[in-house]
């Protein structure tokens, strides 16, 4: 399995490659050179089996010759016996033929957890067998960082960075970023946006001296491995709800487009997937594209899904690559117009994105209207995030119909003002949680300037013989 950037301009790599170096040299994203298949008998043949045997599977596919099976198998045992259900990520039906896809069982409460728990696992192997170190830097809109920090604190061979916008994520957010005291991991609060973070840390990896100099690799989700990592439970959850004898649709709250990437290329593996629905917030670029055909930024608007107030949707760049048949050069193109212009039209790839996806966003009154009808009548109590995934779902799917599945990206305990001023309660953190909102924090606030952003990281690498304190 080897894998080629969007871009076009730099050699082919191995997935070991392709996981510690995050984004191409070229300013690209790195996707396979051809997709591998799940037949349906092997997707029959996950019913009933332990999470981290199916997500070992779908890795190896994607792994190839670079890490052998025994030791992604190992590693899935390892990063998802640290989930709080035994499930790992669980169903729980809310209406008929509704269902939500539980996420947020992980160590930090969100669906990030799934995915970077395996990735310290996957960089830590890989960087031991090159005898390695490396310094992952990474931007987040709020569950990204929190649980990256979390999934590489103490690592003995990786020094952890990550960027967040200040006052622009929840308390519950910031302090699991904050709150950690070991040496390899930092938070860092930038005076801008979650675009501005993300800008800030594609300006790091496109300095290649700089890159090279710390040997700099990246976990957010232009890291390929995260989304082979979140491939793993739409193939669970289609598998319990009848996969391959018939069809799923999703619904993904979305952002950084990473994670509903991660349904298309379940599908694209053969998972029998119906529909699958872009929801987003006000922060609506995505659906404003799949109606007029034009990607155009606007002004990032505060809602109480903060993890989706994004309006550059990196892997979007992904499914355009696919989608405008592998033109390395339209990638080029449309992505140079945006950072010149911040808009760029769709162009050939306006049909396939329509035809492939259904999209939709929710106000901050839909959402509130989703999370109290939902409680109500389920007694089901769901974050601002999933309601977005609720309310893009749509109206109630017909008996007998494909079942509807919406992705609960986050425990509702990490927004407790927003779920607060929506249903009068403050959610309770889990009581291995209890102590985060007492615990001193600790980070800088920097000037949105990659200059000094590169100081404070030089500042922060470890010398190869430094050991973790």
């Amino acid at each position: 399995m080897t894998y080629i950037s969007t871009r076009g301009e730099t050699a082919s790599l191995t997935f070991e490659d392709v996981l510690l170096r995050g984004l191409a040299r070229d300013g690209g994203l790195y996707v396979p050179e051809s997709w591998p298949m799940v037949s349906p008998e092997t997707i029959a043949g996950f019913a009933g089996r332990p999470f981290a045997e199916v997500a070992a599977h779908v890795i190896s596919l994607f792994a190839g010759c670079s890490i052998p099976d025994d030791d992604i198998l190992s590693m899935a045992r390892d990063a998802y016996g640290r989930f709080g259900h035994p499930a790992v990520t669980p169903l729980v039906q809310i209406d008929r033929n509704r269902f939500v896809l539980e996420l947020f069982h992980g160590p930090t409460l969100a669906f990030k957890d799934v995915a970077m728990q395996m990735l310290a696992r996957l960089m830590d192997h890989a960087l031991a067998s090159r005898g390695q170190r490396a310094v992952i830097v990474g931007a987040t809109s709020g569950d990204t960082g929190g649980a990256a920090i979390e999934a590489f604190r103490g690592s003995a061979r990786v020094d952890v960075v990550i960027l967040f916008p200040e006052g622009r994520v929840s308390d519950v957010q910031r302090r699991m970023m904050t709150t950690p005291t070991d040496g390899n991991v930092h938070a860092v609060a930038v005076k801008g946006t979650f675009d501005d973070c993300q800008t800030l840390v594609k300006g790091m990896f496109n300095d290649h001296a700089f890159r090279d100099a710390v040997n700099l690799a990246g976990v957010n989700s232009i890291n390929w491995a995260r989304i082979v990592a979140q491939v793993t439970y739409y193939f669970a959850a289609g598998v319990a709800l009848g996969a391959p004898h018939r069809p799923v649709s999703f619904a993904v709250p979305t952002g950084n487009f990473g994670d509903i990437l991660a349904g298309w290329v379940a599908k694209q593996m053969g998972l029998p997937i119906e529909r699958l629905v872009i929801a987003s917030n006000e922060n609506d670029i995505l659906p404003r594209a799949h109606a007029t055909g034009v990607y155009e930024m606007q002004p990032v608007v505060e809602t109480s899904s903060p993890s989706m107030d994004i309006q550059i949707s990196s892997n979007f760049e992904r499914f355009l690559f696919e989608a405008s048949g592998r033109d390395a050069g339209y990638i080029r193109g449309v992505m140079g117009a945006l950072a010149q212009g911040r808009r760029f039209e769709l162009g050939v790839c306006a049909g396939p994105f329509r035809d492939t996806f259904e999209a939709a966003s929710a106000s901050e009154a839909d959402v509130a209207e989703a999370i109290r009808r939902t409680q109500a009548e389920a007694g089901y109590l769901m974050d601002p995030h999933t309601a977005c995934g609720l309310v893009a779902l749509g109206a109630e799917t017909e008996q007998g119909a494909v079942p509807g599945v919406v992705l609960a990206t986050a425990h509702p305990a990490k927004f407790p003002d927003a779920m607060e001023r929506i249903t009068g309660q403050r959610p309770a953190l889990p009581d291995r949680l209890s102590d985060l909102l007492a615990m001193p924090e600790r980070y800088p606030v920097l000037e949105n300037d990659l200059a000094e952003v590169k100081r404070f990281v030089e500042g922060a690498v470890r010398s190869e013989t430094e050991e973790v304190t």
